[in-house]
């Protein structure tokens, strides 16, 4: 196995499927079903998950909703996203965990570091939701912090695209996917892996970052556990490792 321990970064939109909105529960329990057998196969699972499936702070904010008020709204989209996932999970057998930034303790544990590494060596999921518990922090953001906090080996951000393309591929259809990329040619290249405060988290804690379609059967097992080349690994070193 490539990685003893990872941080998957889920976005909200692929729980939606080809709803768009919402959830499919189709797409829900196909992407839960293949998390569970990387997990049984030994490998550490912490999640981030975010919430566009059901809004996006920067969205009301367009609207007129205060900025700070429009992100804790979103922090609350993720934590409904992250009840999904361990009700999900643990109907397929693996016990799961949610932990939030922000206290709802009828519904989740708190964040506590030590608490979450605890869960992670005992075999459990952790899934932590509400973001970084801060305003104007996106759940990238979130993402890079706990992948480093939890002393995460990748950060994996799976997503709805195949990886980093060297163009656009719906405006070039000829566009060739990257399967290796340094941090700094990334950076200079200008290619969007992440937000800005994310990635930064990323390079200067040498947390290799992955991105792969993850409704693409298969993707996740093959990447993690048979070590096939799927996606995009951006890292210090072109060989993808830290």
């Amino acid at each position: 196995m490539r990685f003893k321990r990872v941080l998957l970064k889920l976005s909200g939109e692929v729980l939606s499927g080809s709803n768009g909105f919402g959830f499919d529960f189709d797409a829900v329990r196909r992407i839960g079903e293949e998390i569970v057998e990387v997990a049984q196969s030994g490998i550490q699972i912490a999640m981030v998950v975010g919430g566009g499936n059901m809004l996006r702070g920067r969205e009301l904010e367009k609207l007129g909703v205060e900025r700070a008020q429009a992100d804790y709204m979103g922090m609350l989209a993720t934590v409904m996203n992250a009840l999904c996932l361990q009700d999900v999970l643990e109907k397929f057998g693996v016990p799961t965990r949610v932990q939030t930034a922000i206290e709802m303790r009828q519904m989740a544990e708190p964040y506590i570091r030590r608490r979450a590494l605890r869960h992670l060596e005992k075999g459990r999921i952790v899934i932590f939701a509400a973001g970084t518990g801060s305003p104007y922090f996106s759940t990238d953001t979130a993402a890079a912090l706990r992948a480093a906090e939890m002393e995460a080996d990748c950060l994996l951000k799976a997503t709805k695209v195949d990886g980093i393309y060297n163009a656009d591929p719906k405006k070039h259809p000829d566009a060739v996917l990257l399967h290796r990329l340094t941090y700094m040619e990334a950076l200079r290249r200008q290619f969007e892996v992440m937000d800005a405060a994310a990635f930064s988290l990323c390079m200067e804690n040498a947390i290799p970052i992955v991105v792969l379609n993850i409704l693409q059967k298969g993707n996740l097992k093959n990447f993690l556990v048979k070590g096939t080349d799927t996606g995009t690994i951006v890292s210090a070193q072109e060989d993808g490792g830290a």
